[in-house]
């Protein structure tokens, strides 16, 4: 992770654990376990502003070349739907709430599809919802 970034207590993805034993790992680079653990990650990732993070856990083929934060979204919780493996792909559902500024908090339905690569959970892409 930057160093820039400032590390909290409480993991982003799940505030009732806490960082150093949640994303932060996973940040830091150890593999994800499964690809419900890497979306986690990402969510943390987003709500960290850690680019480089996001860059490295997504699919080459996939990631955008423009890939930015907008430093008014601050990001107030996650909700995983559901998550299935099937040996190297899987998909995990997910709604996370943010907020732009000072208006209302939105919320984000995803289907996320994630493929492991030499032992490694990438993200794939992901398919939005309507809430």
């Amino acid at each position: 992770m930057s160093a820039r970034i400032p590390l909290p207590a409480a993991c982003p993805c799940d505030p009732a654990r806490r960082y150093p034993a949640c994303c932060g790992p996973l940040h830091a680079g150890q593999p994800a376990a499964s690809a419900q653990a890497l979306m986690r990650s990402r969510y943390s990732a987003y709500a960290l502003g850690d680019l480089e993070y996001l860059r490295a856990s997504w699919a080459a083929r996939t990631c955008p070349d423009g890939l930015d934060f907008d430093p008014a979204v601050r990001w107030l919780g996650l909700e995983v739907k559901r998550a299935r493996e099937d040996g190297d792909a899987a998909v995990v559902e997910f709604v996370a709430r943010y907020r732009v500024g000072g208006g209302s908090a939105v919320r984000l339905h995803e289907v996320s599809r994630f493929e492991r690569v030499e032992g490694r959970w990438l993200y794939l892409d992901g398919e939005f919802r309507s809430v």
